[in-house]
């Protein structure tokens, strides 16, 4: 029998250092790496139920943003039949996974990470053909999901070990905390393989069993991270993979026997979750919980005495990294009146000189996801020329028929306009005017979200008013408000951002689990059955 793997066995938590691309050696690597990406392109991919590979009638295909014509994967989509399938699996094997030890799971979550570290690159191409992210952004995911799977071992490995604050006298106290039972993992398309693999492998390295259903837009990401996990041992059941759209996600979230569900992606969906989980349906012995992170209208202030410069930059590459498709990028930038025409000025000339075209050349933006988002910031585009004054981009481009926008800026923006209030998701952003720093706070939390946010300052004494009146979940300061890190910035927001799930902190595997508290007056039991416990690690 193998030694059990204890938190001091390992060394401390370090993320995942970035691949520098400027060098000849990654940069043909990742070439390489596209080559056999783009050789498997077309391919089907089965569900996966109970250990079984699984195909319906019915069949959808991801396709490359960058080029709509290049199919990336053709996949089997679920119906009712198959969401109930996945379900009774997914319970089935709890019976058993719950009994597995937590250093049985974190050593799965571990193995794969190692297997993921191998095969870095790969992901990264597979990312960049079916989401559209360069090489940094494909590398920044692939990064994070092993950060998340290093971290949540370690951190079950940390839970497993807790105890109560005090040992009442006269008492043996024990604190354990217990899996939740099966749930539904409904991931973004966005973080196709960080958020998908985080919020799976919290979920089941803490004893629960999973329903995967990941995004139509990424649903080839998903399928090659489960088969990863079976290469890396994933028992029958443990994760239930389906495909499909909101009709196997509403089969699969409006079911009895889903005891949780955690979800990334808009404030509609989400909110539609929160209020049918609250639900209690005939035969539910339990209130479903909600693990929700939803959107965000975030903000950077940037007063008049901090360095120009960095602030520009750091709006530029908050607002439109990734073409802006990341819950936490910058959609507002609040800019105090004395530096607000040259901050305009170089910010509009600082974002003309971001290239767009295909990420699969490594082109600092691409395109967006599919053609609903494109005319969806085509359409913000033409309230805010309503609103206000166009100073960079504003057109879409046509290359090859994908789906790319020039990055847009629009200065002397109303902080009640619609495209300061309203989540665009896209390569869009508003310029707000502010009479000071009270003036700039009472903007930036003038919205319904509460998300990321920044501000750019040399004041110590501004720093300090944000940190306790600029209300979001992650507040950085003098830095873009966009690529948290595991570990360093747990990350989750408030207001209708989110349940502030905190991913990649301390607290977030807490939400997969229920505390069970064990009292036992000392000295019933004989010395001898005690220490056979002992023995047995009870």
């Amino acid at each position: 029998m193998k030694d059990a793997m204890k938190l001091e066995d390992f060394t401390p938590f370090r993320n995942e250092p970035f691949t520098d691309f400027t060098t000849a050696e990654n940069k043909n690597a990742m070439q390489e790496a596209l080559g056999v990406a783009r050789s498997a392109l077309g391919q089907s991919y089965d569900l996966y139920i109970g250990g079984r590979p699984e195909r319906t009638a019915k069949k959808f295909h991801s396709v490359n943003p960058a080029r709509p014509a290049e199919i990336v994967g053709t996949h089997f989509e679920a119906g009712p039949e198959e969401a109930q399938a996945a379900i009774d699996a997914a319970q089935l094997a709890f019976a058993t996974w719950k009994h597995t030890t937590v250093s049985d799971r974190a050593g799965l979550l571990l193995k794969a990470a190692s297997m993921i570290r191998e095969r870095h690159l790969d992901f990264c191409a597979w990312l960049t053909l079916e989401v559209g992210k360069n090489f940094a952004e494909a590398d920044a995911d692939v990064g994070e999901c092993i950060d998340f799977l290093e971290f949540y071992a370690r951190e079950a490995l940390k839970l497993d070990a807790a105890t109560t604050p005090i040992q009442f006298p006269g008492e043996r106290n024990l604190l354990r905390y217990v899996p939740l039972g099966v749930g539904a993992v409904i991931p973004p398309w966005n973080f196709p393989f960080a958020i998908m693999a985080g919020m799976t492998c919290a979920a089941i390295v803490t004893g629960n069993t999973v329903v995967l259903k990941p995004s139509p837009d990424a649903p080839t990401i998903a399928a090659r991270f489960v088969e990863l996990m079976i290469e890396a041992g994933l028992p029958d059941g443990v994760i239930n993979l389906v495909q499909g759209g909101p009709d196997v996600g509403r089969a699969i979230t409006e079911n009895a026997a889903i005891r949780f569900i955690a979800f990334t992606g808009s404030k509609k969906v989400g909110l539609e979750i929160h209020a049918n989980a609250a639900k209690t349906l005939p035969g539910q012995r339990f209130i479903r919980r909600t693990i929700l992170e939803l959107g965000g209208k975030d903000a950077i202030i940037v007063e008049a005495d901090c360095d120009i410069d960095a602030a520009v930059e750091g709006v530029a590459t908050s607002a439109f990294g990734f073409n802006g498709q990341k819950c936490s990028a910058c959609s507002r930038v609040i800019v105090e009146d004395s530096i607000y025409d040259v901050f305009c000025d170089r910010l509009a000339a600082r974002v003309s000189k971001f290239e767009v075209g295909d990420p699969a050349e490594n082109v600092y933006l691409g395109p967006v996801i599919n053609e609903v988002a494109k005319k969806r910031v085509l359409d913000y585009i033409e309230i805010g020329k309503t609103e206000g004054r166009l100073i960079a981009g504003g057109n879409a481009i046509d290359k090859e028929g994908g789906y790319y926008l020039e990055p847009t800026i629009f200065a002397d923006i109303a902080p009640t306009s619609r495209i300061a209030q309203e989540e665009v998701f896209g390569p869009l952003l508003a310029v707000i005017r502010s009479k000071g720093f009270d003036d700039a706070l009472a903007i930036a939390n003038d919205t319904e979200y509460g998300l990321t946010g920044a501000l750019y300052t040399n004041s110590r004494e501004k720093l300090a008013r944000a940190r306790d009146e600029f209300h979001v979940g992650n507040l950085y300061f003098n830095r873009k408000c966009t690529g948290a890190m595991v570990g360093a910035h747990p990350f989750g927001g408030f207001n209708l951002s989110g349940t502030d799930s905190k991913a990649g902190g301390p607290d977030y595997l807490l939400l997969f689990t229920q505390a069970k508290s064990v009292a036992e007056k000392i000295g019933v039991v004989s010395q001898h059955d005690e220490e056979q416990e002992q023995r047995m690690g009870i």
